[in-house]
């Protein structure tokens, strides 16, 4: 996965007036795991791409940093 997923997460997150612990809840993964992803310990499973492309009505290339948004 491209190295800009954490830093794109933690972008469209608070752009979207968002806590990790609200979002986490809105997908259905604990804060802890949306933290990691933020700080590149974890990668999200392809489903979890999915849904995230869909909370922040973006492309799954946008959200990993494949294209520029």
């Amino acid at each position: 996965m491209n190295n800009k997923f954490g830093d794109n997460l933690k972008l469209f997150r608070t752009e979207n007036k968002l806590s990790q612990a609200k979002l986490a809840n809105m997908i259905g993964v604990t804060q802890q795991c949306v933290s990691e992803w933020e700080q590149y310990n974890m990668e999200p499973t392809l489903s979890n791409l999915w849904i995230l492309s869909d909370v922040f009505d973006i492309s799954i290339d946008e959200l990993v940093g494949r294209k520029e948004y």
